[in-house]
């Protein structure tokens, strides 16, 4: 590989263990993707501060007790604690204990402590171009796609070793070249109103993730009026259901302004057209349990924003919940501090909703009920949900969600997936 001068000392370790270590790993990556040399990086995404084990944790300490401290604005996605409101976890006490070090080890580093899967609704908006080193499916995709940024799919410790480094493999989506759209879906007939509901952005995002892989899809024919947190709900279901990094959708995202824009002058390897009935299909995968009783209904995957609360809250109004059913949204600080302000976390709170910061609920055992039937309105929770928690899924939107729980059976506005009259 092709170093650079600083590359090399820090090989050679003078700029301390840690940095040596990071960029060892990164190197060895490097020579895996086929990458020629590194490239600089301005910012970083963390996701190794989720404790899955206590590996993770191994190598926390070794990097801190190594010097280890980050060169680039980093932020960190979500924990397995959260630390405003400890008394939520209900794992073991050592897993909680070991959880909490885990995320105070990478805040230690020189991490942004905001512990969000959606930091592009908060702290860190990286510019059009940017090369920066993301981990967390949802924020790459979004920060790729909706940004225009530019990040490979990074996963625990290779993120750490790049915010350290402050390089990144010179490869994938770092290149402009690599960033043309390979998929082209056509919506086919799609009802107008459909077009404008929230709750087609998840189902359409797991149908394109499902069929692409980790292939570069293109949609045509969304409106120009798609909103940022409808195309956070494509990506994020797009991204669970495939390997999706970077979506264009034209007219839309910034690298699609025009077809010819989105295939850089080339022509798409394969067009699928989307109907009505394809979505209704995806629709019908996204749950996996029948309509009925519900027992917990969870929002917030990716972590809801302070627009989606705006819908939200007078749902919760004229609709609380059923007092037998669990009501959580999770978001992050800056969201929660925004509640408080504008009086609306005590609204919630009246209502028995549990509003959770720095985690999820399906990432970490936070919910009560041990089976039963989670109803959502995220593509992420319907899809992992069954394997993460144990609970069986049921998808609806926004305000099926909210009129369920208030009903404690799932209730259905049927009009929305109907042919226009």
């Amino acid at each position: 590989m092709e170093l650079s001068p600083r590359d090399q000392v820090m090989l050679n370790g003078e700029l301390g263990a840690a940095a040596q270590m990071a960029l060892r790993i990164l190197t060895t990556m490097s020579r895996v993707y086929g990458a020629p040399r590194l490239l600089d990086i301005e910012s970083a995404h963390i996701d190794g501060c989720l404790y899955h084990g206590f590996s993770g944790l191994e190598f926390a300490r070794k990097l801190l007790n190594g010097g280890a401290r980050v060169v680039v604005p980093t932020t960190l996605n979500v924990g397995a604690v959260d630390l405003l409101h400890p008394e939520y976890f209900r794992g073991s006490e050592e897993n909680g204990r070991y959880a909490q070090e885990l995320m105070q080890t990478y805040v230690k580093m020189g991490c942004q402590p905001i512990f969000t899967c959606a930091p592009y609704q908060s702290a860190q908006r990286p510019a059009f171009g940017t090369q920066i080193a993301w981990a967390e499916s949802n924020a790459i995709v979004f920060a790729n796609s909706v940004l225009g940024a530019r990040t490979n799919r990074y996963g625990d410790f290779i993120d750490i070793c790049a915010a350290i480094t402050g390089r990144a493999p010179a490869v994938g989506l770092h290149l402009a070249e690599n960033r043309r759209g390979q998929l082209l879906y056509q919506l086919a007939n799609i009802p107008e109103r459909l077009l404008h509901e929230d709750v087609l952005y998840p189902v359409l995002g797991y149908l394109i993730g499902e069929r692409s892989g980790s292939k570069i899809p293109v949609i045509e024919g969304l409106p120009p009026t798609t909103t940022e947190d409808q195309l956070k709900a494509l990506g994020a279901a797009a991204a669970a259901s495939g390997a999706v990094a970077l979506f264009h959708a034209i007219g839309v995202t910034p690298e699609a302004a025009t077809f010819a824009d989105a295939f850089q002058n080339q022509e798409p390897e394969q067009i699928i057209p989307v109907t009505l009935a394809d979505l209704r299909a995806t629709l019908g995968k996204l749950g996996t349990a029948p309509d009925g009783k519900v027992d917990v209904v969870a929002l917030g995957s990716p972590h809801f924003s302070l627009a989606e609360f705006a819908q939200l809250m007078p749902l919760l109004a004229q609709f609380p919940p059923h007092p037998d059913v669990e009501f959580s949204v999770a978001t992050q600080r800056l969201v929660l501090a925004e509640l408080e302000e504008r009086g609306w976390l005590e609204q919630l709170q009246a209502a028995h909703v549990q509003v959770i910061v720095d985690t999820c609920v399906v990432v970490t055992p936070i919910v009560k009920a041990q089976k039963g039937v989670l109803m959502t309105n995220s593509g992420k929770y319907a899809y992992y949900s069954p394997g993460n928690i144990g609970l069986q899924s049921v998808f609806g939107s926004l305000e099926e969600c909210v009129r369920s729980g208030a009903q404690g059976r799932v209730w259905r506005d049927d009009g929305v997936w109907m042919v226009d009259d």
